[in-house]
C-alpha cells in the first residue's frame, strides 16, 4: 500500500485531522487498534502523553514533526511493532526500554510477576531472599520484583549481550542497580561461577514457542522480534526441559520454579516436573485470557 502524500501538503494538518487519517490508513492496512497505534506515535514525536494530545486536538504540528511521524506511520503499517517504533513498552504500571535486540513485554507475564510476589510475600522465613530471572530479556520481570515484591537479591541472566544492554538501561532508569545484578549465561550456565549461594526463587519467561505454532506467528512477531526469544524447537520444549531439570541443583528446599509456558504445554510440562523427583506442589494458572499459562513447583 502507498501512503498518500497529501500528509506534507500546506494544508491545515491538526492532531485531530492527522489521527483520524492514520486511524484510516493503518486499518486498511490490517494493523490492530489503529487508532492505540495512531496515538501513540503521534505522541512520541510531539513528546507529549497520550492524553495530552485530547487538549490539543486544534494543534497543527510543523512539517519536521508530519515528516517524522509520516515515516513511524509507514513503518508501523508493514507491521514493524510500535513498541520498537517508540523504544517503549509498558508492564506492571512501568515504562520499560525496548528495542529488537529483545522481547516485547506482555500481559501474561504480568502474571507470572504476580506469582512471583505472592511467593516471596508468603515464603516462611525472614532472611532476604535471592532471586533469579533466567532469559530476562528486558529486565521486566526482575525490575517489576524489585519495584513491586518484597526486598530481594535478584540476579537476571540472558545469553544476549544486546539483551542486557536493554536490561541495564531499565535497572538504572529505576534505581534498582543496588538490587539486581546482570549476568551473560544461556540458562543456567555461568550461573554457578558468577553466584556462590543457591536461590529461593527461580522465575522464567523461556522461549517456547513451537517450530509450528512459529510458523504461524503474525507478522509483528514472527518477523521483527528475536526468534532466540520465541523459538525453542520442534515442540517448543528445548529450553524448558533443561530449565526443569538443572533447576534442582541451585534452589534451597522449600524454593520455587515459576515459569511461563505456551497455551497448549501445561500437561507435557507438568509431566515434565513430575518426572525429575525433586518438585512438588505442582500448580497451573491461567493468564487474563483463560489459558494455562504459568507453571510452579516447590523443591522438596
Amino acid at each position: 500500500m502507498r501512503m498518500q502524500t497529501n500528509i506534507d501538503q500546506k494544508t491545515e494538518w491538526t492532531c485531530k485531522r492527522l489521527l483520524e487519517w492514520t486511524v484510516d490508513y493503518l486499518g486498511q492496512a490490517g494493523v490492530d487498534a489503529p487508532r492505540l497505534c495512531a496515538e501513540v506515535l503521534l505522541a512520541q514525536v510531539l513528546g507529549y502523553q497520550r492524553i495530552d494530545l485530547y487538549v490539543r486536538f486544534d494543534q497543527c504540528p510543523d512539517q519536521s514533526h508530519r515528516g517524522t511521524y509520516k515515516d513511524l506511520v509507514r513503518r508501523c503499517a508493514q507491521k514493524e511493532p510500535v513498541a520498537y517504533l517508540t523504544g517503549k513498552a509498558s508492564f506492571y504500571s512501568l515504562e520499560l526500554d525496548v528495542s529488537p535486540e529483545c522481547l516485547i513485554p506482555r500481559p501474561e507475564t504480568e502474571q507470572l510477576v504476580v506469582h512471583a510476589i505472592e511467593f516471596l510475600r508468603d515464603r516462611d522465613s525472614s532472611s532476604l531472599p535471592c532471586v533469579l530471572d533466567l532469559c530476562t530479556g528486558s529486565g521486566c520481570i526482575a525490575v517489576a520484583l524489585a519495584a513491586s515484591g518484597p526486598d530481594a537479591d535478584i540476579f537476571a541472566s540472558d545469553v544476549s549481550p544486546g539483551a542486557l544492554a536493554i536490561a541495564q538501561k531499565n535497572i538504572t532508569r529505576y534505581n534498582h542497580g543496588d538490587q539486581i545484578t546482570l549476568l551473560e549465561s544461556n540458562l543456567f550456565e555461568n550461573v554457578e561461577t558468577a553466584v556462590d549461594k543457591a536461590f529461593d526463587l527461580i522465575v522464567s519467561n523461556p522461549p517456547y514457542i513451537s517450530q509450528t505454532d512459529y510458523e504461524k506467528l503474525d507478522a509483528m512477531v514472527r518477523d521483527y522480534e528475536p526468534k532466540t526469544a520465541l523459538w525453542a524447537g520442534t515442540e517448543g520444549l528445548d529450553f524448558i526441559g533443561p530449565l526443569i531439570a538443572q533447576s534442582g541443583n541451585y534452589l534451597n528446599s522449600g524454593g520455587a520454579l515459576i515459569f511461563e509456558i505456551a497455551y497448549n504445554q501445561a500437561e507435557r510440562v507438568e509431566a515434565l516436573m513430575q518426572q525429575v523427583g525433586f518438585l512438588t506442589d505442582i500448580q497451573i494458572h491461567k493468564d487474563t485470557f483463560g489459558r494455562q499459562r504459568i507453571i510452579e513447583g516447590r523443591k522438596k
